[in-house]
C-alpha cells in the first residue's frame, strides 16, 4: 500500500467518523422535545381551572396552541430520528409495534418534505390564531393589520417554498429515471 493510499484511507476514516459529531446535536433536540413537553403541560395546567369559564374562542385558541406545540414536537422527532439514521447511524431498536413504520425509510428528500409540511402547518395555525384576535379591543388595529399582512406573506412564502421543493424533487426523480 503506497503512502498516498494510507493517507487517503486515514483521511476517509476520519471524515466518516466525524459524523458522530452530530450525535450531541440530536441529543440536544431530545432535550428541546422535553422542554416542549413541559410547555405543553404548563399550558394545560394553566387553563384547566378555567375550563368552565372559557369562551369558545379562548378554547379554540388553547386547542390551536396545543396542536402547534404537538406539531413542533413531531417535527423534532422526525428530524431526530431521520437525521440520526440518515447521517450518523442506524437506530438499533427492535422492530415491533412501538417502532414507527416510517423509521428507516425516510430519506433526505422525504425529510425535507416532512419538514416543510410541518412548518407550513405550524405557520397556518399561528395565522389562524391571529385571525381570532381580529377586533380585540386591547390591540392596536393598525399594528395588528400590519402584523397580519406579514404573517400571511410569510405563510405564503412557506407554502410556495414547499411547492417548489416538491417540484424540484419531482423533476429530479423524473430526470434520474431516464
Amino acid at each position: 500500500m503506497s503512502d498516498r493510499t494510507k493517507a487517503e484511507t486515514a483521511l476517509e476514516k476520519t471524515l466518516f467518523a466525524s459524523r458522530w459529531l452530530m450525535a450531541p446535536m440530536y441529543l440536544g433536540l431530545s432535550i428541546a422535545l422535553a422542554m416542549l413537553t413541559v410547555i405543553f403541560v404548563r399550558e394545560l395546567v394553566d387553563y384547566l381551572p378555567k375550563v368552565l369559564t372559557l369562551t369558545a374562542e379562548a378554547m379554540i385558541l388553547l386547542a390551536l396552541t396545543l396542536i402547534d406545540l404537538t406539531l413542533a414536537a413531531n417535527l423534532l422527532l422526525i428530524v431526530m430520528f431521520s437525521g440520526y439514521e440518515n447521517f450518523v447511524s442506524k437506530l438499533d431498536v427492535a422492530a415491533g409495534t412501538d417502532r414507527p413504520e416510517w423509521m428507516g425509510s425516510v430519506g433526505f428528500s422525504g425529510l425535507k418534505m416532512k419538514l416543510i409540511a410541518s412548518i407550513v402547518a405550524i405557520s397556518a395555525i399561528d395565522l389562524l390564531k391571529r385571525f381570532f384576535e381580529i377586533g380585540d379591543p386591547g390591540l392596536d388595529p393598525v399594528r395588528q393589520q400590519r402584523e397580519l399582512l406579514w404573517l400571511v406573506v410569510i405563510h405564503m412564502t412557506f407554502v410556495l417554498s414547499g411547492v417548489l421543493m416538491a417540484l424540484m424533487d419531482w423533476l429530479s426523480s423524473k430526470s434520474s429515471t431516464r
